[in-house]
């Protein structure tokens, strides 16, 4: 969903020849990733209002059956058309590219002693083809890496980019590394950098949500926030870089939408970049009655098959803007 994917696209922008994308590291939000669950029928009489359990805090609400915002079965597929804008701090917009990613889940496999389900894009961030690794059980979702990979991400995974059950509002740290390598040489000095990294994910509230797809009403907003500080080894000097993601996601579709923005550091100049990347549904293939009925009134008399977990957020997705080792 989303933020796996943000990690592996942070890439060594810093150089001026690459930007990072979403943090791969959560957002992946189910894949990215940074963008699960099975999913089980609701009858027309949810078709407004998602199962909601209120806590012993007044303020906040827990979501009922929140894995079926997640849906993973093998062969649901999504189709997102893509908008990146690029531009200096200065400017407003450099560039505007319009792509297309097809987020499939392709099977399962075994990491790490665990059985994992493996999502393919094709072009994610419009960064290339990747697939990313992620399981999921009661306590929520692990995002367990991704092909091409870093080196940066396969020190921090696995790690959780959901939590079971979704408490709006609600917050965790997926990480907080410091010194970690960086698995590349900045500033070009011969020596690579280390890095300290730290990444969160909020869960911020509901709200209707408007694709090519449909209609969604009450889709959960998720915002996963990376902050990276690279140490150059050459000058002692420290940059950084921030991503933060906003991702929504609909019960029995997955991800709806996403929002991605980074600022991307420079190591010879002030003048950092901007990034902004969005992806909204066009098309949903799942197994799942309930996407059909989230989505309208007229569609909520058929079978629909629908559902979706981009690894963007939360994944936080998963592309790779760091070379694959070096």
């Amino acid at each position: 969903m989303v933020l796996a994917w943000y990690l592996a696209r942070f890439n060594d922008p810093m150089v001026g020849s690459h930007h990072f994308l979403s943090m791969n590291i959560s957002f992946t939000l189910f894949g990215t990733s940074s963008r699960t669950g099975a999913l089980v029928g609701l009858g027309l009489s949810l078709l407004c209002l998602p199962c909601m359990v209120y806590s012993a805090d007044s303020t906040k609400f827990v979501v009922d059956k929140s894995h079926e915002y997640f849906p993973d079965q093998v062969g649901n597929e999504w189709v997102y058309k893509g908008t990146m804008i690029e531009g200096g701090m200065v400017q407003i917009k450099n560039e505007d590219t319009q792509f297309t990613n097809v987020s499939k889940v392709t099977g399962k496999e075994i990491l790490e002693g665990v059985e994992v389900t493996v999502f393919n894009d094709t072009n994610p961030g419009n960064q290339g083809p990747s697939d990313s690794y992620y399981r999921r059980d009661i306590a929520g979702i692990r995002y367990y890496g991704s092909k091409p990979g870093t080196t940066l991400e396969r020190q921090l995974v696995p790690y959780q980019i959901v939590r079971f059950p979704l408490e709006i509002p609600s917050s965790f740290e997926q990480f907080n590394r410091t010194g970690v390598d960086f698995g590349t040489d900045v500033d070009r000095d011969g020596k690579k950098e280390t890095v300290d990294i730290v990444a969160s994910v909020s869960v911020q509230g509901q709200e209707t949500v408007i694709v090519p797809a449909g209609i969604y009403p009450e889709a959960i907003r998720l915002e996963a926030k990376m902050i990276m500080k690279v140490h150059l080894s050459e000058s002692g000097e420290t940059i950084q870089g921030t991503d933060t993601m906003t991702a929504w996601f609909a019960r029995g579709v997955g991800l709806l939408k996403y929002i991605e923005r980074q600022t991307i550091p420079s190591v010879r100049s002030q003048n950092a970049r901007m990034v902004e990347v969005i992806e909204e549904l066009e098309k949903v293939t799942v197994a799942s009655e309930v996407a059909l009925l989230r989505r309208s009134e007229a569609t909520a008399k058929r079978v629909f098959r629908n559902h979706l977990f981009h690894h963007e957020l939360l994944k936080i997705p998963v592309s790779s803007g760091f070379p694959a080792d070096s």
